[in-house]
């Protein structure tokens, strides 16, 4: 279990480090305060790291299993397609890493083969909030985002029909909790009414009064206490 972990975290890492390697124009625009890549870290230190952090995300994931060590080498290649040229793209970054999100809580199945229900929630989970903070974030860089010639979602269609989609997508995602919960366990059930659903509903009605890039940032912090609360839910289930 130790070694699936480090191996998801080294990845992980090297995807935040190759993002910003590729985003430092546009980050300038959107949070120049919190520039690493070429301000504290040089560009080609930021690139060799992401290498060999990359490396040992592999190398850690062969120690579980050949599969996870293939799955690890897939996932670590579309993070750098995702940093090159899809989040660039309308939608097909917002799900490429929702997806990739997901798949990194199925990789527990290959240790928790008798809880793989709630496994499958707690993916459905990772997917569809980390979908509504993506797009969330795009609404929160649209500045530098149009000025770079990124065709992201909000850029294309506007703030309006983004905000209509977020709330479908939040209405989806509780539904298929919901109805998720009721079938395998109650204790989830109580857990994701307790802890989750509220700071749902308080999402679709800050979301429906935020018009700024500042707005759009406290969703997008909003969206990473769901995100722990679910982390942190897994402990007990």
């Amino acid at each position: 279990m130790f070694s699936l972990s480090m191996s998801t975290l080294f990845i992980a890492a090297g995807g935040y480090i190759i993002n910003d390697y590729y985003d430092v124009k546009i980050d300038m625009i959107n949070k120049p305060e919190r520039i690493v890549v070429g301000m504290l870290m040089k560009r080609r230190t930021a690139i060799v790291l992401h290498i060999f952090i990359n490396l040992a995300g592999i190398i850690t994931g062969f120690v579980v299993n050949w599969k996870v060590g293939m799955i690890s080498g897939i996932i670590s290649f579309l993070l750098w397609l995702y940093s090159v040229w899809l989040k660039k793209t309308a939608f097909a970054g917002n799900i490429l890493i929702s997806l990739l999100s997901a798949a990194s809580l199925l990789l527990l199945i290959f240790y928790y083969r008798s809880n793989i229900e709630v496994i499958f929630i707690y993916a459905i989970f990772a997917f569809f909030i980390s979908l509504i903070r993506e797009i969330i974030k795009d609404m929160e860089d649209m500045k530098g985002d149009a000025a770079f010639g990124s065709r992201t979602l909000p850029i294309i269609i506007g703030i309006r029909k983004t905000k209509t989609i977020l709330f479908l997508l939040i209405i989806v995602f509780t539904s298929a909790l919901i109805i998720s919960g009721l079938r395998i366990q109650m204790n989830v059930l109580a857990y994701l009414g307790f802890f989750v659903l509220p700071p749902l509903i308080w999402l679709s009605y800050s979301l429906a009064r935020a018009d700024s890039s500042r707005d759009f940032t406290r969703l997008s912090f909003l969206c990473k206490y769901i995100m722990l609360s679910g982390i942190v839910s897994m402990a007990f289930m």
